[in-house]
């Protein structure tokens, strides 16, 4: 049954007012994402993926406080929107959006701010200082944008692939480690100025996405003739910053000439504009409710390991009909159409908290692998 087992996965837990009962109206998104889980046949677990960091750092829902505590669901004079402050620049983007000094609590700030105004503009302005921000159900749900750019190869297995993994954070670093699971050797690129943001601190979850996977540390522009060569050796690229970010220092799928059947996957936030899990969610309308029917938080940023498990699946079709690809994943439009699904109301069933994922073993320190990687690309 989908409510059984959306209340045992722990995503009942994360999804409701936090002084309400666990929500189980969205428990077909696990459903749907089990199905797309057994077609890796890694013998992975959807529930896990889907809650396992919740589990890792013992968060709750929230309601209209995300479970991680760096979004917020806020009403303007006619509708719903959500932001992220989860950076230390966004934060001090906060006078600039409220037009105001700085204030001492930010949120309660913007939410006054925001509540007489149209939610269009409340979203236009923050989205004008690179803000993550979206309003409630704007994204449509559509499949991930697919170009022929290069030739096409044989079909291939995943075994012995190499990928470059450029990505941060939880969507693309979860298809690199399903990617390394399915047998390929998986590099993931970082620069020493700018790492992985979830090196930092409790490295526990790091390690869950990362562990199994090279370590190469470059400078993007100092190195940018190394990073080409590796770029041009790899079977598999994985982006996770805006498409145009690589372009400009000619790095981009168009940039660098590749092997035939290069698969190229690129994971943006929403509509070009930058977006984390939480508020992409929103933004595709792939939110929980209150018993006021009011939206909350559904899931802890669900749309990110939603998005990673998507992107695996088509990533591997694509290696199998012969690449020459680049596949572009909108977080929003994956949220977006995991919204689409019949939504389950009334009954009541235990909610558990989610669990911790098994992590077998630690991640790469930063740059451990520097010189195998050299390796790898002079062979290449």
């Amino acid at each position: 049954m989908m409510e059984a087992a959306w209340g045992a996965s722990g995503l009942a837990w994360l999804t409701g007012a936090p002084d309400g009962p666990p929500d189980f109206s969205r428990a077909a998104v696990l459903q749907r994402a089990g199905e797309a889980v057994d077609q890796l046949g890694l013998g992975a677990d959807a529930a896990t993926l889907l809650a396992g960091r919740a589990g890792l750092r013992g968060w709750s829902r929230g309601g209209r406080r995300s479970a991680g505590g760096a979004t917020r669901l806020l009403t303007a004079a006619d509708g719903w929107w959500a932001i992220t402050l989860s950076r230390p620049d966004d934060i001090d983007a906060v006078p600039a959006l409220i037009e105001t000094e700085r204030p001492d609590e930010p949120w309660a700030a913007i939410a006054a701010w925001a509540a007489e105004k149209p939610v269009t503009d409340v979203v236009g302005r923050a989205r004008l200082l690179d803000l993550p921000a979206a309003v409630l159900g704007e994204a449509a749900a559509a499949a991930p944008l697919v170009r022929r750019v290069g030739p096409s190869g044989p079909g291939r297995e995943p075994r012995g692939a190499l990928v470059v993994d450029l990505t941060s954070l939880w969507a693309g670093p979860l298809c690199g480690q399903l990617l390394a699971q399915a047998g390929a050797t998986v590099v993931k690129v970082e620069s020493p100025s700018r790492p992985d943001g979830t090196r930092a601190g409790d490295r526990a979850f790091f390690d869950w996405m990362n562990a199994g996977k090279l370590s190469c540390a470059i400078d993007f522009d100092r190195d940018a003739a190394f990073l080409t060569r590796l770029l041009a050796a790899a079977d598999v690229v994985l982006e996770g910053s805006r498409p145009a970010a690589l372009a400009r220092r000619g790095l981009g799928p168009l940039d660098v000439a590749g092997r035939p059947g290069r698969v190229w996957l690129q994971i943006t936030g929403h509509d070009g504009f930058p977006g984390f899990g939480d508020d992409a969610a929103v933004a595709g309308g792939l939110v929980g409710f209150d018993a006021a029917g009011d939206p909350v938080f559904c899931g802890d940023a669900i749309a990110d390991p939603l998005t990673g498990i998507e992107a695996t699946v088509a990533v591997l079709d694509a290696l199998a009909r012969g690449g020459g690809e680049v596949i572009t994943f909108s977080l929003a439009a994956v949220a977006a159409s995991y919204a689409t699904l019949p939504l389950h109301r009334g009954g009541e069933h235990p909610a558990s908290p989610p669990g911790r994922p098994r992590i077998a073993a630690a991640g790469p320190r930063l740059g451990a692998d520097n010189a195998r990687v050299g390796e790898l690309v002079s062979r290449c």
